[in-house]
């Protein structure tokens, strides 16, 4: 299938065809990426900053351009995607500080100690190298953040490393303008043009040809768990494997007491409706469960306030309008999810009827929380705006549903200002079962820091131990190194080496 075709979420119109990327041209743009990584590692911490806050400021001077065709191809509106910008040349221009800091780079000397083993040691030092070229694989859900300058493509650089992107097919035309941009900066720093180059197609066949081709060292994914499962398992299987980044499906649980929703809840109804709502809920934190424990020895009227605070919610996801979802294929996945919940028992609040052409109503399901438990169909990801309420007997079943939720970006804890046994049980919990643990606040919103970890374990990502966010997703790309017993030259040039 040769021909691409970009369509608008809201009317269905034809927005533009392109020519998808051939395999030959594929595996020329993995070699040219190769052949300049040898150049780009050598670079110095000044000129990868320099390029990465050029990149910045072309972002932001082709703002209206590139919000508008973001907004034509992908319906997510313009204050939406004005603050996604914003983040983009947050993000470069935050890479840049840090290459330019050196902080990851930085070696760990262990001068030699007499004596003989293991106290006595010879001479040794800790490098960090660059992987090589990265093949990175744009998000639907966010056209700027997650795409062609994203964060893992700044991350990369900032590393040492080249890239060749995976246009989403979401928005193709947004992905080619940004290329275009790209390539501009490129030719006025007089570096060369396959430092980032893209790649673009439909289906399975062009993602494995990327991934499998031998010149890739490492691969940043963020999409479905399916997709990243394939992926993954291919990356795993090559002949010469190479690390697989990928952040997947997550249903980020929010456990509410009922001491605080007495106190709070119809704020907190509001808030929690709003981030389930928010960007139609195409978001990799959006809220798709809510634990309530309905424990007469947390309060006395557990049982009413809880069930007053899920009416409260459902009015609020009821007054609220989302906009059309990213593809035609989301929006029908988003229907067979609902209907999947009620086929494995889950009770309906609400769902009100939109045709499929148009965007969907929120949804609101309550099942009781032992069959969650039971039922892992009822545990797979729903993307879109819908909430699934659990209710739990006492604090004990709800850290067993934390247990059978097995990994997740995100667990949001409401009410847990003081200190008890059971809130240290469940916080411990929380810690084994996401990569951030809030307190306060809800999910959606990911903060890019030296503290931020955004990553889980399975089915959330690949790899707990990373962060797609944050100044350590630079991390993901460099590869420790020993040097034992090195000659002057050489640790008087490491800069030079790696």
């Amino acid at each position: 299938m040769n021909s691409l075709t970009s369509f608008a979420p809201r009317t269905g119109e034809v927005l533009g065809e392109l020519t998808a990327t051939s395999p030959a041209e594929l595996d020329r743009a993995c070699w040219a990426a190769a052949g300049v990584f040898e150049q780009w590692r050598l670079s110095s911490a000044e000129q990868r900053a320099t390029l990465l806050r050029a990149l910045a400021t072309a972002v932001e001077q082709d703002r209206e351009a590139l919000v508008a065709l973001a907004d034509s191809e992908t319906a997510l509106g313009l204050p939406r995607l004005n603050g996604e910008l914003d983040r983009t040349a947050f993000q470069l221009r935050h890479f840049a500080d840090i290459a330019e800091r050196g902080d990851p780079f930085a070696f760990i000397d262990a001068p030699a100690t007499a004596g003989a083993p293991p106290k006595g040691h010879p001479a040794m030092q800790r490098w960090s190298i660059p992987l090589g070229p990265v093949a990175m694989f744009s998000a639907s859900n966010f056209p700027f953040a997650f795409s062609v300058l994203g964060g893992d493509t700044a991350s990369a650089l900032a590393a040492g490393c080249s890239v060749v992107v995976k246009a989403h097919p979401g928005h193709l035309l947004l992905s080619q303008r940004m290329l275009s941009l790209v390539q501009s900066v490129l030719e006025a720093q007089q570096l060369p043009p396959a430092l980032i180059g893209m790649v673009q197609g439909h289906g399975q066949a062009i993602g494995m040809q990327l991934v499998n081709h031998p010149a890739m060292a490492a691969v940043a994914f963020t999409g479905s768990t399916r997709g990243g499962m394939a992926l993954g398992a291919a990356a795993a299987a090559r002949p010469r494997p190479i690390p697989f980044f990928g952040e997947l499906g997550s249903i980020n649980p929010v456990l509410a007491l009922p001491q605080k929703l007495a106190v709070e809840g119809a704020a907190l109804a509001q808030q929690l409706a709003g981030s389930i709502g928010l960007g139609c809920g195409q978001f990799c934190t959006s809220p798709g469960v809510l634990v309530l424990v309905d424990d007469p020895l947390l309060a006395p009227d557990a049982v009413a306030v809880n069930d007053l605070f899920v009416q409260q919610l459902r009015q609020a996801l009821q007054e609220q309008s989302p906009h059309a979802m990213l593809t035609q294929g989301m929006r029908t996945a988003f229907e067979a999810g609902v209907d999947h919940w009620v086929q494995t028992g889950a009770q309906l609040l609400l769902r009100e009827s939109a045709p499929i052409a148009q965007p969907p109503r929120p949804v609101l399901a309550q099942v009781e929380a032992q069959h969650f438990i039971d039922a892992p169909p009822l545990r797979e990801e729903v993307f879109g705006p819908a909430c699934l309420v659990l209710r739990a007997t006492d604090t004990e079943m709800a850290q067993r549903v934390l247990q059978a939720v097995g990994g997740s970006l995100t667990v949001t804890l409401w009410g847990f200002d003081e200190a008890s046994h059971q809130a240290h049980s469940l916080v411990r919990v929380a810690m084994h079962t996401a990569g951030r643990v809030l307190f306060g606040g809800v999910p959606t919103g990911v903060a890019v820091n030296k503290a931020q970890q955004h990553g889980g374990p399975w089915p959330s990502s690949t790899r707990p131990d990373s962060t797609s966010v944050g100044d350590a997703a630079l991390l993901r790309f460099l590869r420790p190194v020993s040097v034992q017993q090195a000659p002057e030259w050489v640790r008087a040039g490491a800069g030079q080496l790696v």
